[in-house]
This record gives structure tokens, sequence and C-alpha cells, in this order.
């Protein structure tokens, strides 16, 4: 995910899907080559990376431990997807120094 940061608010202007490299639903690992083409794209468009989103397709929409350990950018949002329920489930978090706090999604169309 990428776009802005205005007045503290980070505002969504792009969003690249890339290939889970372990092909896993229980763990992910970034395709380098994705992720670096994504990164020269937004650095071309003027645009920043805000955070980054995966999916749990049979666990709820909150960090897993392994989650935790790996978030490395305090400055990112980690959005989790839940796929396990009769209807998927989007939150958002700030994960830093082992821990996890819940951040507010507004979604609008401008």
């Amino acid at each position: 995910m990428s776009g802005n940061l205005e007045k503290g608010v980070k505002k969504i202007s792009r969003v690249y899907r890339m290939t889970n490299a372990d092909a896993s639903g229980s763990h992910f690992t970034i395709e380098p080559k994705e992720q670096l083409a994504a990164i020269k794209d937004m650095r071309a468009s003027g645009i920043v990376p805000l955070g980054n989103f995966h999916s749990h397709p049979e666990t709820p929409a909150r960090p897993s431990a392994e989650d935790i350990r790996l978030a490395r950018d305090p400055a990112a949002s980690y959005v989790i997807i839940s796929l396990a329920g009769e209807n998927p489930v989007m939150r958002a978090f700030h994960i830093e120094n082992g821990a996890a706090s819940e951040e507010e999604i507004e979604i609008s169309d401008g």
C-alpha cells in the first residue's frame, strides 16, 4: 500500500499485489523482484510506502506471533484480512516493540 501522509492520516492511492513466494496459506514471503519493482514505481510516482496487507485464510484478522516478530517498520500499517468467516474482516495494526495496537480504517472514494 502506498500513497501520502497528510496531517497524520495515511491516504492510500495505490495497492501492489505481489506473489507469495512460499505459496502457503500460513506463511508468506514477498517475491523480491516484485517488491523492488513496486518501490521503483512508488519513487517514480512521488508516493511512499504506507504499509502492507495480507490475508489470514483460516484465522481472525489479528497479527499472529509471526506477524509481530517480522514487523520491522514501526511507521507501517499492517492490514490483515480474515477469510475465516462468512464475510471477510479487515483490520489494521501498528506494530512496534513486539506489541500490536489497532488502527482506525476509513474507506472513502475520494
